[in-house]
């Protein structure tokens, strides 16, 4: 299980974050595409309709085959290497965090570190503590997936030295309020719903019968991530709009652009100008992203875990099955 368990503790903290990097670069990898799919929708000022005849992207198949068409195949792919930067970075500093908050709550306190509500605010502390640690990288990946051709940064280390020079270093954390103000409820919930249906799943099914340990964390997982994501989606979106703030000229050729002084005012031109379902744009890839990301992030992890404890000590039964 993830989280702190004193009765199937053999994984350090250190291995906790070995385990979180692996996770988040394998799941990387595997839903990049959807990731590109989810930021060009939540940009796009223009409804995501056929029905309008000025939106660049109406839905997921008409927009796989036009950036296909337009971008070829690695254009499912931009911005892949800050993502991986974001991956394997948010996923150490994130199960590395969570574990020891899990512990110290157990340590110190008179909460069990299996608590569902326990894992809640652990969850959200610990993802609150790696976004700030990747926020740079995540606007690098944002602005990445976000431009289209021919490309204003040809690569990382161009995008580094441009947006430091004409922006300053606090480009880099642009959308940070919104970001943490979503991410907290959302890595929370995702913990929550974790450890509500991983102790559900124990409860249906018999002892005898759990044999499919890996599937049953890939399934609790995916369903974790859908309940969170759509909880908290439309901070995500305000994080985007803002994240390509002072970018507007690379998205020109996807339609309209808007400039945004803050967090309130993206709220407010949001609603005013794209109605309430504004803030729900891209949500059909987000969904499919988060079931895919969360579920695989927590089937990684656990699976990395239970081969390192194996691999400490082969006769160990390493950490009770899922």
């Amino acid at each position: 299980m993830v989280g702190y368990d004193p009765e199937a503790r053999c994984v350090s903290t250190v291995e906790a974050a070995a385990a979180g990097s692996a996770s988040g670069l394998v799941t990387r990898v595997l839903i990049s595409p959807l990731d590109v799919l989810k930021i060009r929708f939540q940009l796009q000022i223009e409804q995501l309709s056929s029905r309008n005849p000025t939106a660049k992207y109406h839905g997921i198949l008409q927009a796989v085959q036009r950036i296909f068409r337009e971008e070829g195949l690695g254009a499912f792919w931009k911005g892949h290497v800050p993502a991986q930067f974001l991956s394997v970075g948010y996923g150490a500093v994130q199960f590395m965090a969570f574990e020891s908050l899990t512990e110290l709550v157990h340590n110190v306190t008179s909460y069990s570190a299996r608590s569902s509500f326990v894992h809640l605010v652990c969850g959200g502390l610990a993802a609150c503590t790696a976004t700030v640690a990747v926020q740079p990288v995540d606007t690098l990946r944002t602005r990445f997936a976000a431009q289209g051709e021919p490309k204003i940064y040809p690569n990382l280390r161009h995008a580094v030295v441009t947006m430091y020079r004409t922006e300053g270093p606090r480009t880099f954390y642009r959308g940070l309020t919104p970001t943490l103000i979503a991410i907290f409820p959302y890595a929370g919930l995702q913990f929550f719903f974790y450890n509500i249906l991983q102790q559900f799943s124990e409860w249906v099914i018999p002892a005898e019968g759990r044999k499919g340990g890996n599937i049953k964390n890939l399934v609790c997982g995916s369903c974790a991530g859908i309940v969170s994501k759509t909880l908290t989606y439309p901070l995500d979106v305000v994080k985007k709009r803002l994240q390509v703030g002072g970018f507007e000229h690379a998205r020109a050729a996807f339609g309209q652009v808007r400039t945004y002084r803050g967090f309130l005012d993206c709220m407010r031109q949001i609603m005013r100008e794209e109605g309430s379902g504004g803030f729900f744009k891209g949500l059909s890839p987000s969904l499919l992203k988060a079931a895919l990301s969360t579920g695989l992030v927590f089937f990684w992890y656990e699976l990395f875990c239970s081969l390192l404890c194996a691999l400490k000590s082969p006769d160990s039964t390493g950490r009770k099955e899922g």
